[in-house]
């Protein structure tokens, strides 16, 4: 059943103050961003005022209380700007948020979500050095001791650890592997916990002020409560319900920033003059421009189907289909702009270089496009095999 979301009319006010402050306030900060390759702190309270953490998180905790659609269309319109804007928050809004809302203990939940609506930062902890999307080879061991747990390992690659308050960390309760990656337990780990220690932020291709670093877990004791949900065994299908969310994010970050490409490669092609007259005469370009927009209308279309069916329940196919389209459209959005902006494309004096770094990762995280393909060919051949048992 679709969740009732926050009322249309304030929703639609609250997307026309989003996109002033993009325009008014992210965009003219994006300089001093990537300088110093951090969101300053004034730009980081007026975002916590907005309620921009809390988007998600249900209004009796400290949230506006959105549903799919609204979060998914809120992402699109904050990541016209810098995508550090979007990563600091989604964390929290569209993975750890969501895993306390579908599996936590009303007493987790209580004490989390107001603390992440108000702005405390969230990581999630499933990649490692030795294991990705391949759950089986995950290291990260949660030992039972007495009512609680001692967890050892590390993770990898995890966005926001240098900031994070909080880690929703997956770590295997069973040596076996077991069916369905019954093996994989969820845990809510303050990052402060005596035994953490996080790594220097990793230097990237792109998408500066937003920060991943490793994690290094020695024999960190938690006590039972840490525990999602209290129940072992069901860590990765939370991490996989996360997911889904999480796909939204970036298929959304995908759809917004390649409106922002578009738009800088438009104003570009109509101010460069070769021949006499603007580039944006030359049927070529032409033809650049109309394939970005028209990929762009496809992957709004495509996240707004896909949101309203994950409002509704399960849309794996749906979710993963989105985000794979999306992102793949953003990087071929970005190499056009490069391509349009000929030599100048290739300066970092011109922000296409910088669009063309910044969008890479979208094919990547959250699933890449590869292991996504699996994903949707899967489910398709599950229901398939389901349908024809009918």
């Amino acid at each position: 059943m679709a969740t009732t979301g926050m009322d249309p009319e304030i929703f639609d006010q609250f997307i026309d103050q989003l996109k002033r402050y993009v325009r008014e306030r992210l965009i003219p900060a994006e300089a001093e961003v990537i300088a110093n390759d951090r969101i300053p702190d004034d730009l980081l309270d007026e975002m916590r005022e907005m309620g921009l953490f809390g988007l998600t998180m249900p209004e009796e905790y400290g949230g506006s209380g959105m549903n799919v659609p609204q979060y998914v269309e809120t992402i699109r319109v904050l990541s016209y700007a810098l995508p550090a804007y979007r990563s600091i928050t989604s964390i929290n809004l569209g993975m750890v948020c969501s895993a306390l809302k579908n599996s936590g203990t009303d007493e987790q939940k209580a004490e989390w979500l107001p603390r992440l609506a108000a702005g405390e930062i969230a990581c999630f902890g499933l990649t490692e050095p030795g294991s990705g999307s391949d759950s089986a080879a995950m290291a990260t061991t949660a030992r039972k001791d007495g009512n609680g747990y001692v967890l050892n390992g590390s993770k990898r690659y995890i966005t926001n650890a240098p900031h994070a308050k909080l880690g929703l960390i997956m770590a295997r309760t069973s040596q076996e592997a077991l069916p369905r990656n019954a093996h994989v337990s969820a845990f809510l780990v303050p990052m402060d916990s005596p035994g953490i220690s996080v790594g220097k932020p990793d230097r990237k291709m792109g998408q500066s002020g937003s920060h991943i670093a490793d994690i290094y877990l020695d024999d960190v004791k938690l006590p039972g409560d840490a525990l999602l949900g209290g129940e072992e065994g069901k860590g990765f299908a939370t991490a996989m319900q996360s997911l889904d969310n999480g796909r939204l994010s970036v298929g959304a970050a995908s759809a917004g920033y390649a409106q922002r490409i578009l738009d800088t490669a438009l104003r570009y092609a109509s101010e460069r003059k070769a021949f006499g007259e603007p580039i944006a005469n030359f049927q070529l370009i032409q033809a650049m421009l109309a394939d970005s927009r028209a990929e762009i209308y496809a992957a709004e279309c495509m996240l707004r189907d896909a949101s309203e069916k994950a409002d509704k329940g399960k849309a794996i196919i749906e979710c993963a289909s989105a985000k794979m389209f999306a992102s793949e459209m953003c990087n071929r959005v970005a190499d056009r702009c490069v391509q349009i902006h000929g030599g100048a494309g290739y300066l970092a004096e011109y922000e296409a270089e910088r669009f063309y770094r910044d969008s890479r990762i979208y094919t990547i995280y959250e699933g890449t496009t590869q292991i996504l393909q699996l994903v949707i060919a899967k489910n398709m051949l599950r229901e398939f095999a389901a349908g024809a048992a009918a």
